[in-house]
């Protein structure tokens, strides 16, 4: 079979989708469905921008995908389509290796492409350089382009072990894993700064790294809340400034008659949005595919290994079908610290974190740090009014 695969990546030409990657989209469709190994019933796995070979879809699907997006970076071997690596065997790569890294990939680039839900495409005739067609980026493209240039500018001129956005994103997780103090940080990249040559780039303090990285999209959500816990300031009552159960007002009373200052809440809660974070888990190519796991290894011999093997997720299957019927669906495990109903029994807490956790995900993943999202941060003991707190934000 011909391998010259040049057309992959030269999707467009004027906006226009060009003769040579239309017929060899059509001759990839064939070729795929002729590997009967390689099928699921009338599916075949996505090679697009967005799906990167982690989902099956039917012919019209992956004609689509690639029609809008293009082929996924590097995929000029089909071997998830049954195609043989030139001088290797289809069992020589391993069965967890990515298909669509390049073998000098960056990381960064690739979290970054992460954050973007698969909105841009790689040129692998341009190297790395993102190109979106017909349109000048919005603001929030801006901010992923930044960061893009971000991962692919050095440190400083000729370095080759870091580039910007690496060093900041290193930096930032030696802050949070050792507890530095915000003075303590700056004080240290002064130092580090007055160490590298003078053509360096690196940022000036945490305040400056932390709206860096802002832009990845990975901030929290503020909202007023009753000291009672009766109700959230939050859509049709964000406007109150007293509680309309109990009465008590939304703020504190100010100390300064003179000059206008800001007003500050009796209690917030700290919401972390969470529908982000699980497109994320599907836009990501290690992880898309094992989101699906839990449809299709349940336990044989009636061992309990993942919840899917528990009777109350057979029940929950039974009364909610339509949502059963499609794997990709997110079930998650709410997690709570020893949580007591009973106000006069529980003990008094500064605060209450609440975790979710990812059930789709197979056992060795599921309990994994980076799989338990931190959903919100309830300011004191919620008590018997929880409820309050896990409604308003996630409808």
């Amino acid at each position: 079979m011909d391998r010259d695969r040049s057309w992959m990546y030269s999707r467009l030409n004027d906006g226009f989708i060009t003769p040579n990657y239309f017929n060899g989209v059509e001759d990839f469709i064939s070729f795929a469905f002729s590997q009967h190994d390689f099928v699921r019933g009338n599916k075949i796995r996505c090679p697009c921008v967005g799906c990167q070979n982690n989902k099956w879809q039917i012919s019209d699907n992956v004609r689509k995908h690639l029609f809008l997006k293009g082929f996924c970076y590097g995929y000029t071997t089909w071997i998830s389509h049954g195609e043989q690596p030139t001088g290797e065997s289809s069992h020589s790569r391993a069965d967890n290796e990515p298909i669509c890294q390049g073998q000098n990939e960056n990381l960064y680039a690739r979290m970054v492409m992460d954050v973007a839900m698969g909105s841009f495409d790689f040129d692998a005739n341009q190297g790395k350089e993102l190109r979106v067609e017909c349109e000048s980026p919005n603001p929030s493209a801006s901010n992923f382009f930044s960061l893009l240039q971000d991962a692919d500018e050095p440190l400083w001129s000729g370095c080759v072990n870091y580039t910007k956005l690496s060093a900041v994103s290193q930096l930032l997780n030696c802050k949070a894993e050792f507890n530095m103090s915000e003075s303590c940080f700056n004080r240290l990249i002064k130092v580090v700064k007055s160490m590298l040559p003078a053509d360096e780039c690196l940022l000036e303090d945490f305040y400056k790294m932390k709206k860096r990285l802002t832009k990845l999209g990975l901030g929290y959500v503020q909202i007023h809340v009753c000291p009672k816990n009766c109700i959230l300031f939050y859509r049709e009552t964000i406007e109150l400034e007293i509680c309309s159960i109990c009465g008590h007002p939304r703020y504190k009373p100010s100390k300064s008659s003179g000059r206008r200052q800001k007003r500050i809440p009796f209690k917030i809660l700290l919401y972390f949005p969470l529908v982000p974070r699980l497109q994320r888990l599907y836009m990501s190519a290690k992880i898309a595919e094992h989101m699906t796991w839990h449809a299709y290894n349940k336990s044989n011999d009636r061992v309990l290994r993942h919840p899917v093997d528990s009777e109350a997720w057979q029940h929950f299957n039974l009364t909610h079908e339509s949502f059963a019927m499609e794997p990709q669906n997110v079930r998650l495990g709410l997690c709570a610290d020893g949580f007591n109903p009973f106000g006069p029994a529980s003990k008094p807490y500064s605060v209450w974190p609440v975790m979710l956790n990812v059930y789709n995900l197979p056992p060795w993943m599921c309990m994994k740090k980076p799989y338990i999202f931190l959903s919100m941060v309830i300011p004191g003991n919620p008590n018997q009014n929880i409820d309050v707190f896990f409604t308003a934000p996630n409808r």
